[in-house]
Formats: structure tokens, C-alpha cells, sequence
């Protein structure tokens, strides 16, 4: 990281992942092409929990070849136009994608994440969509943490 004067670490990188709304999935193709699609996700026991269509897409056909991925978080952000410049906060992560071992917990987290007001009506939804739904892990290799906040000198 070349400014690692905004690296942040741990519980901050720890906050950014909980409360972020959605991230961006990079993979890279047979062809050896990028691509890369916002998507909704869980972080819940140092893991990306995320779901998709079971067995369709270009995103999955990537995944199938090479599960080395690429997963953006952004939070907060704000731009500043008088002072030419954006406060921001953001996590990179990379590391390897796999079909979920328990789609069930990776769902719940979702729900939990998203709809916690409705998890009676989720859980149905979960029992009758579980089976048609694609549930993927990132399991982490590298996760690094940038921010640009107001400080003093600002």
C-alpha cells in the first residue's frame, strides 16, 4: 500500500465489512479476461458469505476455472469539492471462492445481514429457495484496509 498513512486494521477493517451493503466480486475468466459484478454478502466468522443463481453465468463459469478472486468493499464515503478530494474507507480482500459448506448458515447470514426484521418469513424463504440458490465462501488470503477521514489538518 503506498499511503500507509490511511492503512487501518483489524476491528475497522472488522466494521467496514459488517456495515458495507454490498461489494464488488472480481474474477477472471478461462479467456483471461476481468470481471467483475456488484454483489450483496455476509461477513460472519472471518468469512464472505454471498449467493447467486445455482447454475448459471458468467460469474460462475469464471469461478469453475479459477477460484482466485478479488472482493471490494467500499464504505462510507463523502466528497469534498472545495477541498478536491473524497473521504473515504475501503477493504480489498482476496483469496479463494468455494461452494458454501453449510448453505444453509451462509443463507441465514444473509438473511440475518439484510431482512433482520423478517426471519420467520426468511427462514421459509430460505427452506423453499435453498436448493435453486448458488452459496459461495471467500475464505481470505490477504485483507487490507484504507481511509481517508477528517482529521485536525484537514
Amino acid at each position: 500500500m503506498r499511503r500507509k498513512d490511511r492503512e487501518i486494521f483489524g476491528e475497522e477493517i472488522e466494521d467496514i465489512l459488517k456495515k458495507g451493503e454490498y461489494g464488488i466480486l472480481s474474477t477472471v475468466g478461462m479467456d483471461g479476461k476481468p470481471y467483475a459484478v456488484p454483489i450483496s454478502y455476509a461477513w460472519k466468522d472471518g468469512l464472505i458469505h454471498l449467493h447467486c443463481a445455482a447454475n448459471a453465468g458468467r460469474k460462475l463459469d469464471n469461478i469453475s476455472c479459477n477460484s482466485n478472486v478479488c472482493f471490494v468493499v467500499i464504505g462510507d464515503t463523502e466528497v469534498q469539492p472545495e477541498k478536491f478530494g473524497t473521504l473515504y474507507e475501503s477493504v480489498i480482500l482476496t483469496g479463494q471462492i468455494m461452494p458454501s459448506k453449510d448453505k444453509q448458515a451462509s443463507l441465514v447470514a444473509l438473511l440475518e445481514k439484510y431482512s433482520k426484521d423478517f426471519l420467520e418469513k426468511g427462514m421459509q424463504y430460505i427452506r423453499a429457495a435453498k436448493d435453486k440458490t448458488g452459496v459461495y465462501v471467500i475464505y481470505p488470503e490477504r485483507i487490507t484496509g484504507k481511509a481517508k477521514r477528517i482529521s485536525a489538518h484537514s
